[in-house]
């Protein structure tokens, strides 16, 4: 169950066509059936910030996947929505993440570089990876960075910088390493954390604002859980 304060907007930086805001892990980023959802919520806070008597506008630019928690960024206006989606198309955006995963890791550093493809089976989504050179014509290439933080007796804390952003990138990449990212099940975690959370958090995202050429980067910290865990 969500508390008060998962149902209240964190904002992280806000102007005048761009807002991002805290996502808690557990909550959808796009409304789709019932319950709180993250877009809902940024759009009731923006019509009671400034008195909005219509509906407002509100442009989903990316998601986060609904175990994941972080930062995550809304445009308020369709220019800022064009802005960031050319931004997003020519992979201006800087996205930083940071996970606990299963095991430790012999290579503390290094670049991961993958084929993807993302399946469907009946509803059910899942990102493979598949070796280079493979016949699958709809896969596609995901790289990252990580780094190692933090360890303990049977995991890794890690700082990972996204090169690519495909479907699930960071959760089917290191599962197909050995280390999946803790509590996530659906990918070999064979631990399960409270409200289907899953140990990776968007901790940052760099961009350029809509209007001008201004560097801005938002910061999320860690959930506490973080440190409960590791």
């Amino acid at each position: 169950m969500f508390d008060d304060n998962d149902k209240k907007i964190k904002v992280l930086y806000e102007d005048n066509h761009l807002i991002a805001v805290y996502k808690p892990a557990g909550i959808p980023a796009q409304k789709g059936g019932r319950g709180i959802s993250l877009d809902v919520m940024v759009k009731d806070y923006l019509k009671s910030k400034y008195k909005k008597p219509g509906n407002v506008f509100l442009g989903l630019v990316h998601r986060i996947d609904q175990p994941v928690s972080g930062a995550m960024l809304f445009a308020k206006t369709s220019k800022g929505a064009s802005r960031i989606s050319e931004q997003f198309r020519d992979r201006e955006i800087g996205k930083k993440y940071r996970a606990i995963l299963i095991g430790k890791f012999k290579e503390k550093k290094g670049l991961l570089k993958s084929k993807m493809i993302k399946m469907d089976r009946g509803g059910y989504h899942k990102a493979e990876v598949v070796p280079f050179g493979s016949s699958s014509d709809n896969s596609k290439e995901a790289t990252l960075e990580y780094r190692v933080i933090k360890e303990s007796a049977k995991n890794s804390l890690v700082e990972i910088k996204l090169g690519t952003g495909r479907f699930h990138q960071i959760r089917a990449q290191f599962a197909s390493l050995g280390h999946p990212v803790l509590g996530d099940t659906k990918y070999g975690s064979l631990i399960i954390l409270p409200e289907g959370k899953i140990a990776l958090h968007s901790s940052g995202i760099t961009f350029k604002s809509a209007t001008g050429d201004k560097d801005i980067e938002v910061v999320a910290p860690e959930p506490e859980y973080f440190k409960e865990i590791l």
